[in-house]
């Protein structure tokens, strides 16, 4: 039997509730008074038995089937958008400027390739271009998008998983000759391990290791400490300095080039991932979603 949505007009609302975290807000968005706003909330809520939101008297947060609810629903509608757009042609006409924040490692090894595809789809389309490890308020600065790497906070910002990107410990074939081949994490202490510090924390970056399915985070302590450049470590062990860890996608081809050389491969395996962030805007532009879909769907 089929399943009937004559309840996405509330949908709607309440993902407009939801970006906003007010009733009041929505109303003024909407064109209409809070309690219509409450009323269709509560429709909802009565007619899929879950509770949306937390209230009190100044405050409106979502729980956490409230949660899941938007981040679904937020994506079915872009979904509908994306396919009302193909099949009236408007896919050739997109065009707009879209301000992306990405971090170094996606900036200058991921992501070129991508924007050349995407561009060549679609030649209207101007892209600016943030590269920095800095996290960026998206809203304050004005940013549509946003690359991330790691585990990602709570926050009402919506994200979409791009990939499990793996890494590798590598290090010269110049280093390797004079201070040995490290076989094990006890001989790995006693080698030049390049470190790198976090800018937001201070704390230096774990390297993710696995072995025999156990997850190893090892923390490098050596001579060598890079700050800000996390695309430094790379540069500094192909120079001979020392081991470092960075992903295949930064090191596969320097490898293939004889220029690195992979070690320890035993405990290799860790990914780490990449989301693509965005806030939730009843009117985002054509531009910004066709870059979503073209990134969250890309199989390179």
């Amino acid at each position: 039997m089929s399943r009937q949505f004559d309840h996405l007009a509330d949908v709607e609302v309440f993902l407009i509730v939801a970006e906003k975290l007010s009733i009041s807000a929505a109303a003024i968005d909407l064109s209409t008074t809070p309690s219509v706003i409450s009323r269709t909330i509560t429709r909802l809520e009565k007619k899929l038995g879950i509770q949306f939101f937390r209230r009190t008297t100044r405050h409106l947060s979502l729980t956490e089937a409230g949660q899941l609810y938007y981040e679904k629903m937020q994506h079915a509608f872009q979904l509908i958008d994306h396919a009302e757009r193909v099949v009236q042609g408007e896919q050739l006409q997109i065009s707009g400027k879209i301000k992306l924040s990405v971090p170094t490692t996606y900036g200058h090894y991921r992501l070129p390739p991508l924007l050349e595809k995407f561009l060549l789809k679609y030649p209207d389309i101007q892209i600016e271009i943030s590269i920095s490890n800095r996290n960026v308020d998206l809203i304050a600065e004005g940013f549509d998008l946003a690359i991330r790497q790691g585990q990602l906070p709570n926050s009402t910002l919506i994200a979409r998983p791009l990939e499990q990107a793996p890494l590798k410990l590598v290090a010269s074939p110049a280093y390797l000759k004079r201070m040995g081949i490290p076989k094990n994490l006890e001989e790995l202490k006693h080698h030049q391990c390049i470190a790198f510090e976090l800018p937001s924390s201070g704390k230096i970056t774990p390297w993710f290791l696995k072995n025999d399915n156990e997850e190893i985070q090892w923390i490098p302590t050596n001579r060598i400490l890079v700050k800000e450049d996390i695309v430094g470590v790379v540069t500094l062990a192909e120079s001979g300095l020392g081991i470092c860890q960075s992903y295949d996608f930064i090191v596969n081809e320097k490898i293939q080039q004889g220029k690195l050389q992979p070690i320890l491969n035993t405990y290799a395996g860790h990914t780490r991932p990449f989301s693509l962030l965005y806030a939730q805007h009843k009117h985002m532009s054509s531009a910004t979603r066709a870059l979503i879909d073209f990134l969250c769907s890309n199989d390179d």
